[in-house]
């Protein structure tokens, strides 16, 4: 207890000591008469020692409120005595030591910087200097030089940068006096002009003295020497100098020998040091040459090999990687033309942008490469200065942000008149249908409605209808049904839901007729030799050249051919329009290869036993009701391809069903990125091991399969494929080349294409060389999709999530500024995975995520149709328009019938708010194709919400904004070469006829005073996890800015939040945290702006489903499935139906917090950014998570990753409960 008490009294004393003796020299500054310099001495020699025996001392001196720090550097300014200075340096030294960056922080605010560099200049003029004094001065200057931002500014206009300099050119051997001065020269680097400055006066050639040559003697030095060569040579001026002067091989020279005798690896700083130099000087062109000339490429390559072994040396061996990745010469794509190998000419061509521009090139203009893509750094002689702002360090800006008040409200603007908006009345004949003729559930008439405003039957145009496909009964014998093993009984069993009542008044009813008609194969049959041999040979021809369907024959014939059998076409497509026409005109179709080698009977006899017991699992809700093969074809037939598609793909003829086991996301294999790298070093070093043979060329029409046994097959001429040109790299090893969207010149991310060939037991590496995206889900766990014929004939017809080594780099193939929006020097990015095939012979599809085309989702509308209770359903399929090649845009109109036709119930059906839904402007997004499957589905199920939903809403649906780029395999665009979700501000009827037409259905509705309560446009995000919106929101908006004074005052209904805040509930994908309501200057053409902003829609949204999978809820930790994605396509249904009770108080009580957000933090801080490319801008906010694994960096070393990401991953946790104990059951 008195051991307590005295260290406290103690400490208190201490303390009032400091203060009186800070109160003493305070005093001694003030007194005009300097003759008190034995008094200044003496206090400050006392204060010396308080603060290097006690740490409260220090902490005093820079605690907040204290002048402890004014006194000193007072006094330091005013005195003259020697001893009393170094006194003082000695103080500060002490203080500034300990406690982080904070205490050098307040030194530097209290103007300490400038006091030391006046101090510092006035010493220098001593002769000699003051040993002591300068370097306790360089000592002081270097610790708190890293806490000014400005000090290399200070340092130039006090005239004090080469005072450092030459302290350390004539005293070379005093190393006390080198050391301090060296580290700050290296502050002072950080300077661009106080760099050339200094390399003008030798500082460079000073540096090679102190580095070289090897010597294990002075290391502290030769670091800090390096450190500061490092920053020196980021002046390209000073990078020139050390080239001419052959400092590279010196570099080169000094790292092997440091390699070579740091065999314990105890200065690995040093080596790294020197790895830094060659990085800075590397950043030049001339640097980068000088490396390649001095064979620097393989002895970075050999010494990283080398290190490989050691965990602790991968700082090298990440630095070395980024050296030679800088330096590898960059390579010209290997393509003729960096346009799309197909061409469609424009009905109208642009007046401005890229596509005008793409159209304006010369002939003869090679836009791969150019003369910007040699990564010329703009080397001039004299550099600018670029000092550091001021704000550097502040929070992150978003100048994409809208900060005008007055564009942000919205207001309705039509910009057509109501007599042009007219055209549209036709698809919405249930405005003013009166049911008269048709067979409802009920026609006993209600109690009258005396108030009810009701006009008789309006008779309008109906507008033009896909006819359900009636097959003629003389031809339909053959339609394939000994042909498809997957049509099973249980394979085509319906879920109760979708069963047609007994008594059945659909169109379509004859389709239905033909599958309940068809001879079911038992499921233990699947394997059957009639099934393998009945598939040998198929070809498809159209007997009919009009437009009307015909039935479909099937031609079977037998090869006495081992090994796999080719499904071929009979007959050569022929190229008749630029569109393609339809496909089946004089043509026939193939269904391209078919594995069907005779399966082992040890091998059958596993796969059958393993098939049932896999089959076993899966529940008739699994087993798509709406996929039929022959449906399929007949769809094909009329869908029209720029290229004239004669194939089919198999996985697209047998469906999907998604695998009974779950897919977690894959798990990161450290270095993996790494090794990949040095994989692709390998070919520039070891050139005579790479084959470098062509096997596949989209561009070269006369281009042969090649028959040899070892080479892989590819193919990708089929609806939604894209794979340009394949080149074989090494045996088991392939770069694969993606072709652009059409009309234009970039966009490659989607790829589909066919492998076979193939042998098991072999790791097969892909290489997909030409992406754009800077980052991508690959490096997070994403895996892409594969689909086995041998396994869909095993009764498993799925994708599945296949792939090792995965990651996503940028590569050494150059990207022409032609190619990137006029940005010079920019690189192309690789995909790469490795993938060992299950099966001998087989027939593989990969895709970029689960394809979803065109004539699927005909075929799934023509199913539900045929399939739908017309006497609960109202269902129309019309055609909203023609796209650019021909193809139809459909429409969906779905509601409840009315209970009977007596007016009260018309009047109930007429006046039901609408839902407007559309998806797919993106063709990449297939994603957002399975949501909407999902979303159809539940509509059209028979399930009392379902009914509920249908009673309280009349949903207006366009489930594929974008047909032709679909159909065509584009990533992003139209036919047009135009992002279609950019161009809803003004769209062009010629260039952008789906989109101009959506937005007339959407002004119709606005003009007649029936505005959707919900626009919603279904997308895929390539960057983020998790399912989540995006909305619009006034408020959210400027709290985002500086503008706070505009909206507090603002009122603004939150009812914008409230369905995403019930998804957050109801479906476990959805993440309430990712949701922003944000409105950017980049995105006020889309969808979601333009229809909130000008039709006046509040809840308008677009709603991002993940490529990847979810780090959250139920789903945490799994890659996302079509299960999945169907699912939150319903829950989104689930979603409006809580919606609309949330209007009816009186029958559901939902939480009043469910739309509190005056209250509520905002969680996501929405640090969206402007797009810093010309190409693939997302259509959000870009996201990176919190462990980076950027394509600019090598795996973990924070310190080496050149592009990390300025975004944090947003936080997920929205304060809400599991979403299992919380969500609708679908019933």
């Amino acid at each position: 207890m008195n051991k307590a008490k005295a260290s406290s009294e103690k400490s208190i004393s201490a303390s009032s000591r400091t203060i009186s003796l800070l109160s003493q020299l305070e005093k001694i500054n003030l007194d005009p008469v300097l003759g008190e310099s034995d008094s200044a001495r003496h206090v400050t020699s006392k204060i010396l020692h308080l603060v290097q025996s006690q740490e409260k001392t220090r902490k005093e001196m820079t605690s907040k409120g204290s002048t402890g720090i004014e006194i000193i550097l007072s006094t330091l300014e005013n005195t003259r005595d020697p001893q009393t200075i170094l006194n003082i340096l000695n103080i500060l030294i002490e203080v500034v030591s300990v406690g982080g960056g904070r205490r050098a922080s307040v030194l530097v605010t209290k103007g300490g910087t400038q006091t030391l560099l006046q101090l510092l200049l006035s010493a220098s003029k001593d002769s000699p200097p003051n040993e002591e004094l300068m370097v306790l001065l360089h000592t002081l200057l270097a610790k708190i030089g890293p806490k000014d931002r400005k000090i290399g500014v200070k340092a130039r206009i006090n005239g004090v940068l080469n005072i450092s300099l030459n302290l350390v050119k004539h005293n070379l051997q005093n190393h006390r006096l080198v050391l301090p001065c060296l580290q700050v020269l290296r502050v002072y680097s950080a300077n661009s002009v106080n760099a050339v400055s200094l390399g003008k006066n030798g500082v460079v050639e000073l540096m090679f003295k102190i580095i070289g040559p090897f010597s294990k003697r002075n290391t502290s030095l030769m670091k800090v020497a390096l450190d500061t060569l490092a920053a020196l040579l980021k002046s390209k001026t000073n990078a020139r100098r050390a080239v001419d002067r052959g400092y590279v091989q010196a570099l080169l020279t000094i790292y092997v020998d440091w390699h070579r005798h740091d065999s314990r690896h105890r200065y690995m700083l040093i080596r790294k040091g020197v790895l830094q130099c060659i990085k800075s000087i590397t950043n030049i062109k001339l640097g980068r040459k000088a490396f390649i000339d001095a064979n620097g490429m393989k002895i970075l390559y050999n010494t990283s090999q080398e290190c490989l072994a050691v965990r602790t040396l991968d700082p090298l061996v990440n630095t070395s990687s980024l050296i030679m990745r800088k330096c590898f010469p960059k390579n010209r794509l290997p393509l003729p033309t960096i346009k799309s190998t197909f061409h469609f000419q424009l009905p109208v061509i642009p007046a401005s942008g890229p596509v005008a521009q793409l159209y304006n090139l010369p002939p003869d203009v090679d836009d791969v490469v150019d003369e910007s893509d040699d990564n010329d750094d703009a080397e001039t002689e004299s550099e600018v200065e670029t000092e550091i702002d001021d704000d550097k360090d502040q929070h992150f800006k978003n100048d994409d942000i809208e900060t005008d008040i007055n564009k942000l409200k919205p207001r309705q603007e039509l910009g057509r008149s109501i007599e042009e908006l007219k055209i549209y009345e036709q698809f919405f004949p249930e405005l003013s249908e009166n049911f008269q003729e048709w067979d409802l559930v009920s026609k006993e008439p209600k109690p009258s409605v005396p108030d009810a405003n009701l006009s008789g039957p309006i008779v309008v145009p109906t507008a033009s209808e896909e006819h359900s496909a009636v097959a003629n009964p003389s031809t339909k014998g053959v339609a394939l049904k000994e042909c498809s093993p997957l049509l099973t009984e249980e394979c085509n069993r319906r879920p109760v839901f979708l069963e047609l009542p007994k008594k059945d008044n659909t169109k379509g009813s004859s389709l239905h007729q033909q599958n309940d008609q068809r001879n079911m194969l038992p499921s233990s049959q699947c394997l059957s030799q009639e099934i393998v041999k009945g598939l040998d040979r198929i070809s498809l021809q159209n007997s009919a050249k009009n437009d009307q369907y015909s039935g479909t024959g099937c031609v079977i014939e037998k090869e006495n051919k081992a090994g796999i059998t080719t499904l071929a076409s009979s007959k050569p497509c022929e190229h008749v329009s630029p569109c393609g026409g339809s496909l089946f005109e004089g043509s026939s179709v193939q269904l391209g290869k078919l594995c069907c080698t005779g399966v082992d009977s040890e091998e059958e006899e596993d796969s059958r036993s393993s098939s049932s017991g896999e089959h076993g699992m899966l529940q008739v809700s699994d087993v798509s009701p709406v996929h039929d093969c022959d449906l399929y074809l007949e769809m094909v037939k009329n869908t029209k391809s720029i290229p004239e598609y004669s194939e089919v793909a198999y996985p697209d003829y047998f469906g999907h069903i998604p695998p009974p086991f779950k897919e977690p996301i894959l798990e990161r294999r450290y270095g993996v990125q790494r090794t990949k790298i040095c994989q692709d070093i390998e070919r520039l070093i070891h050139q005579n091991d790479i084959i470098d043979k062509v096997v596949y060329d989209l561009d070269n029409s006369s281009f042969s399969v090649p028959e040899e046994a070892d080479v892989l097959k590819f193919n990708s001429k089929f609806e939604s494929g894209n794979l340009r040109k394949v080149i074989q790299i090494r045996k088991n090893e392939y770069d694969l080349i993606l072709n652009s969207d059409i009309n234009s010149n970039h966009y490659h991310q989607w790829f589909y294409f066919e492998v076979s060939g193939m042998k098991t037991g072999i790791g097969y590496r892909f290489n997909i060389i030409n992406c754009e995206k800077s980052n991508s889900q690959f490096n997070y766990g994403m895996q892409p999709l594969m689909y086995s014929v041998q396994e869909a004939l095993h009764c498993r017809p799925c994708w599945t999530r296949v792939g090792t080594d995965i990651c996503y780099y940028k590569n050494h193939f150059s990207r022409s500024s032609i190619a990137a929006g006029g940005q010079k020097g920019k690189s192309y990015y690789t995909i790469t995975f490795t993938v060992t095939f299950q099966h001998k012979e087989d027939v593989c599809y990969f895709a970029y995520h689960y394809p979803y085309t065109y004539s699927t989702l005909k075929m799934h509308l023509r199913k539900l149709e045929s399939m739908h209770n017309p006497q609960q359903i109202y269902f129309r399929h019309d055609v909203l328009c023609k796209t650019l090649a021909g193809n139809s845009c459909p429409l969906v109109t779905i509601t409840a019938m009315p209970e009977s036709n007596y007016y009260e119930h018309i009047y109930q059906f007429r006046n039901r708010p609408y839902i407007f839904l559309s998806a797919r402007v993106h063709p990449g997004e297939t994603n957002a194709s399975w949501v909407m499957k999902g979303t159809l589905e539940y509509l059209m199920s028979n399930s009392p919400n379902a009914q509920s939903l249908r009673e309280s809403y009349i949903f207006k649906i366009i489930p594929m904004l974008n047909p032709d780029g679909v159909i065509n395999g584009n990533h992003r665009c139209s036919l047009s070469g135009e992002d279609l979700n950019r161009q809803w501000q003004n769209p062009n009827p010629d260039l952008h006829p789906t989109i101009y037409h959506a937005k007339g259905l959407l002004q119709y509705l606005a003009a007649i005073k029936r505005l959707p309560l919900v626009y919603c446009d279904y997308h895929g995000h390539s960057r983020k996890k998790n399912v989540f919106m995006y909305g619009c929101s006034i408020k959210e908006t400027m709290w985002h800015t500086s503008v706070n004074a505009a909206s507090c005052d603002l009122m603004e209904d939150p009812a914008y939040r409230a369905l995403p805040k019930i998804l957050s509930h109801t479906a476990p994908a959805f993440c309430m945290g990712s949701c922003s309501f944000v409105v950017e200057k980049s995105k006020e053409s889309t969808a979601r702006v333009v229809v909130w902003r000008e039709i006046g829609v509040q809840r308008s949204y677009t709603m991002e489903s993940t490529l990847c999978g979810c780090d959250q809820g139920k789903y945490k930790g799994l890659q996302i499935g079509t299960r999945e994605l169907e699912e939150m396509g319903a829950k989104f249904c689930v979603g409006l139906l809580r919606l609309k009770r949330m209007s009816s108080p009186l029958e559901y009580n939902l939480p009043s917090n469910l739309l509190d957000i005056e209250n509520e933090l905002i969680e996501s801080s929405c640090k969206v950014t402007s797009p810093t490319t010309y190409v693939l801008d997302e259509d959000e906010p870009r996201f990176l998570e919190e462990v980076d694994y950027s394509a600019e960096s090598n795996d973990e070393d924070v310190e080496l990753a050149d592009n990390v990401g300025d975004y944090e991953a947003a936080n997920q946790d929205d304060g809400l409960s599991d979403p299992d104990s919380t969500r609708i059951h679908l019933s």
